[in-house]
C-alpha cells in the first residue's frame, strides 16, 4: 500500500546495518514416548530462577499415567523432593514448560500443579502431544499490507562460509545414529548444570560442541538482558489456563488466564477485566519507559529450560506471561505445556525473558520474570502448549496516545503495539486509550474530554478514518470517551466484505477538570415566513453550567426543494438522534425487516459514524412532525405505520423499501460547534411561501 515506502526505506537501512551471524542452532532432542513412561522413573526438570539466568535442575520421580478417555488430553504424574525445591517452595507458577528428561530424553513439560494442595506434586504435559503443534494450520498474520521481512533480508545477505558452516552442521546432525545423538544431548544437558564431560574432562582441550552452543545460549540470554530496556519491561507469568490438568478426579489450576501487565493503573486494571474475557486475572507487576523504542531482535536464540514470554500488547503498555521452553527444533519453540488463551491459531509476539525472582506460598508460588525483547511469533495457542517460530514478527496495530489535562497542566504520549487478534483489538485499543487517560490525569470522574482518532486502513477509500467528540461524565469521562474508538474498531475487524488491514492508530486526548455543558434555552429566527433557499439567522441562547448565559447567531438556509407550509425544526446538540418514523411502530408494538443495515457496507458505516453529530455541535434541521395532539390522530399514524410496515415485508431485498429515507442523501442542516456539550433540544416553526 502506498504507506509504507518510508517503512520500507527505515527497513532496508536497518538491514544494511545488522551484523551478520548465523546464532546457535538446535536439534530436536530424543523423546521418551509416553507408551515408555512407567511408575518410578528417576527424572530432573531444567529452569531459570533468578538474575543470573542460569538453567537449575530440580529432581522428578514418575507417579503414573492418566488418561481420561477418547479426546481427552494425557498426562503424567509426577513429585519432586529436595532441599533446593523446598528452599523456592516447590513448583510455582511460571515454571510451565519446563522440560523434563529420564536417562537423556525428553518426555514432556511441567504444565500444572494441584491448586490449594501440595506444592511438590504436578502434572507433565507429554512431549509427544506437543510436537504436533508444529504442523498445525496456520492461517494468521496474512494481510495486504506491504511490510518489509528485516529477517528474510538479513538472511539474504549472509556470508557465504556461514551458510556453508550452517548446512555442515545440518549434514552432521543428519548422519549421527540415535547413539551418538543421545550422547550429544546427555553433554548439552550437562552443559546446562554447569557439569564436565567426559570428553572434556580427558581431553582437557576445551568445552564441547554442546558445551559451546549452551554457552552461546547464555551470552544470548545475557545480550537480551542488557539490551532490553527495563522501562520497556513487563513483569508477567504463565498462571493463564490448565485445562491439561482438569480431569475427573483431579482438580488442577484453574481453567482461566492470569496476566502480568504493565502501564496500567488501578482504574485501568478495572477496565480491562470489566472488558476482557470473563475469568481474566490481570496483575500490576513491572515499569515501562515512554522514550525508548520496542527493542526487537533479530538474531536470537532459545534452549529448553529458559524463560519466554508471550505478549498480545508490547510497550509502554504491555499485557502477556511468560514461562519456559520446553523443545527447540532451529527455530522452531515449543514452550508452557497448557495454553495461554486457548485460542488455537493465534498471532501474538514471542519474547525474551528476565528471570527477577521466586515468591513462596502456601499453596502457590510465583515465579516473576520480565518481557524482554521480541524475538519472534507465536502461531499456536492449543491445549497442550504454545508454539511459535524466532525470526518471523507478528503483524501488529502501533497505537500512539497523546493526552494533555488542562486542569493539573500534565501532558504525555504513550506508544504501544496490540497484536492483531480481531477478538481482542477493539478492546484492547479502548483500554490502552482509557489507561493513557487515567495516568495523566488524576481523576477522571466530573471531568470533560475532548478526543480525535484517527484509523489507517483499507477499509474506508480515503485510507483514513477520523473521528473528533467532546463528552462530560460525572462517573468516569475517560469510559465515555473511548466508545465510538471501541465502535470504529470493531466495525473494521468485523468487515463482511473482506479482512481490513489496520496500518495504526493515533489518538488525542484534552482534559479538562469540571463540568463544560451548557443547555439550550431559547432560539428566535430574524423572520417568520419564508421562501425555499432563504437564510435565517436564529438568535440562540445557551446557558452554560454555572456561567451566564450566552447568545449565539446561527444561520439556517432553508432546503431549495422544501414544499409550502410549516417547516418544524430541531435545535439541538449533535449527540441528540432525531425521532424516526420507526418510534410510532415500536410505540404500537410493530417491527419490520431492518434490511438496511443488513445490506450496508463498511465504509457505509463508518460514513454514517464520521458524519454523526458532536456533541459540542448545535444543530439546526428539519425534525418530526409534532405529536400527535388526540387519540384519534394516534391511531390514525400507527395505521399508516402498520400499512408500511406490511409493505416492507413483501419486499425482497432488491426492491426493499426505505422506511428512513436515502441512507446516502444528506441530511439538510446546519452545524455550529460550541466549547461545551450541549445536553437538550429545542424546537421552532417557520412558515413556507411557495
Amino acid at each position: 500500500m502506498r504507506y509504507n515506502w518510508k517503512r520500507l526505506a527505515a527497513a532496508s537501512l536497518f538491514a544494511l546495518a545488522v551484523q551478520f551471524y548465523a546464532p546457535p542452532s538446535f536439534a530436536m532432542p530424543p523423546i521418551l514416548p509416553y507408551n515408555e513412561v512407567t511408575e518410578g522413573m528417576q527424572g530432573t526438570a531444567y529452569t531459570v530462577l533468578d538474575t543470573t539466568g542460569e538453567v537449575r535442575t530440580f529432581p522428578v520421580e514418575i507417579v503414573g499415567q492418566m488418561e481420561g478417555g477418547k479426546g481427552s488430553q494425557r498426562m503424567i504424574m509426577a513429585r519432586t523432593s529436595g532441599n533446593f525445591i523446598e528452599h523456592v517452595g516447590g513448583v510455582l507458577q511460571g515454571m510451565s514448560g519446563s522440560p523434563i528428561y529420564v536417562d537423556g530424553r525428553l518426555v514432556g513439560a511441567l504444565a500444572a500443579g494441584l491448586k490449594d494442595l501440595s506444592p511438590y506434586t504436578f502434572f507433565i504435559t507429554p512431549i509427544e502431544d506437543m510436537i504436533p503443534l508444529w504442523s498445525m494450520p496456520d492461517t494468521k498474520n496474512k494481510t495486504r499490507i506491504d511490510t518489509v521481512d528485516v529477517v528474510r533480508a538479513v538472511e539474504e545477505r549472509k556470508k557465504a562460509k556461514e551458510k556453508d558452516e550452517l548446512r555442515e552442521r545440518e549434514k552432521k546432525v543428519g548422519k549421527m545414529t540415535h547413539a551418538e545423538r543421545e550422547a550429544e544431548w546427555r553433554d548439552t544437558l550437562a552443559a546446562l548444570r554447569g557439569e564436565k564431560t567426559e570428553e572434556t574432562s580427558a581431553s582437557g582441550a576445551g568445552a564441547s560442541e554442546a558445551q559451546k552452543a549452551a554457552d552461546d545460549t547464555h551470552d544470548t540470554t545475557a545480550d537480551a538482558v542488557q539490551s532490553a530496556d527495563k522501562g520497556e519491561q513487563t513483569s508477567t507469568d504463565p498462571v493463564t489456563s490448565s485445562p491439561a490438568a482438569k480431569k475427573e478426579n483431579v482438580h488442577a489450576a484453574e481453567e482461566k488466564s492470569t496476566f502480568f501487565v504493565s502501564g496500567f493503573g488501578s482504574a485501568g486494571l478495572r477496565y480491562l477485566e470489566n472488558n476482557m474475557p470473563a475469568g481474566s486475572t490481570f496483575l500490576p507487576l513491572g515499569t515501562v519507559s515512554a522514550n525508548t523504542p520496542l527493542p526487537t531482535r533479530y538474531d536470537a536464540s532459545l534452549a529448553g529450560g529458559q524463560p519466554v514470554g508471550v505478549a498480545i500488547v508490547y510497550g509502554d503498555f504491555s499485557i502477556g506471561a511468560t514461562g519456559t521452553v520446553t523443545a527447540v527444533d532451529g527455530k522452531k519453540v515449543l514452550a508452557f505445556g497448557h495454553s495461554f488463551m486457548h485460542k488455537g491459531n493465534v498471532n501474538y509476539f514471542m519474547t525474551d525473558a528476565d528471570v527477577v525472582g521466586t515468591i513462596a506460598g502456601q499453596s502457590n508460588g510465583v515465579k516473576i520474570a520480565n518481557i524482554g525483547s521480541v524475538i519472534g511469533r507465536i502461531n499456536q495457542d492449543r491445549e497442550t502448549g504454545v508454539a511459535g517460530i524466532l525470526g518471523t514478527f507478528p503483524t501488529a496495530v502501533p497505537i500512539r496516545i497523546h493526552v494533555k489535562d488542562d486542569a493539573l497542566g500534565t501532558e504525555e504520549t504513550f506508544g504501544a503495539q496490540i497484536a492483531y487478534d480481531e477478538d481482542f483489538l477493539p478492546v484492547l485499543s479502548g483500554s490502552i486509550a482509557y489507561a493513557a487517560m487515567s495516568r495523566v490525569s488524576d481523576s477522571l470522574g466530573s471531568s470533560t474530554a475532548r478526543i480525535r482518532f484517527a484509523i489507517r486502513t483499507n477499509a474506508v477509500d480515503s485510507g483514513v478514518f477520523e473521528r473528533r467528540n467532546m463528552y462530560y461524565s460525572a462517573a468516569d469521562v475517560g469510559q465515555v470517551a473511548v466508545t465510538e474508538l471501541l465502535q470504529a474498531m470493531n466495525m473494521i475487524v468485523t468487515n463482511p466484505q473482506e479482512e481490513s488491514d489496520i496500518l495504526d492508530l493515533d489518538v488525542d486526548v484534552e482534559l479538562t477538570g469540571g463540568r463544560q455543558t451548557a443547555v439550550l434555552v431559547s432560539a428566535v429566527p430574524d423572520k417568520l415566513v419564508v421562501k425555499p433557499g432563504d437564510t435565517v439567522t436564529f438568535k440562540t441562547k445557551i446557558r452554560p453550567y454555572r456561567k451566564p448565559e450566552e447568545t449565539l447567531s446561527i444561520p439556517y438556509r432553508v432546503p431549495k426543494a422544501q414544499p409550502a407550509g410549516t417547516l418544524n425544526l430541531d435545535i439541538r446538540g449533535g449527540g441528540f438522534v432525531p425521532v424516526n418514523p420507526l418510534a410510532l411502530l415500536a410505540q404500537a408494538g410493530l417491527e419490520i425487516p431492518d434490511d438496511e443495515e443488513k445490506f450496508k457496507s463498511t465504509e457505509d458505516k463508518l460514513r454514517e459514524l464520521a458524519e454523526k453529530g458532536q456533541n459540542n455541535e448545535i444543530i439546526i434541521a428539519p425534525g418530526a412532525a409534532p405529536a400527535p395532539t388526540s387519540d384519534k390522530e394516534m391511531k390514525k399514524r400507527m395505521r399508516e405505520a402498520a400499512k408500511a410496515s406490511e409493505r416492507a415485508a413483501k419486499q425482497t431485498p432488491e426492491k426493499r423499501v426505505t422506511l428512513l429515507g436515502d441512507p446516502k442523501k444528506k441530511e439538510e442542516k446546519e452545524k455550529f460547534f460550541a466549547p461545551y456539550v450541549i445536553e437538550n433540544v429545542i424546537h421552532a416553526t417557520l412558515k413556507v411561501e411557495g
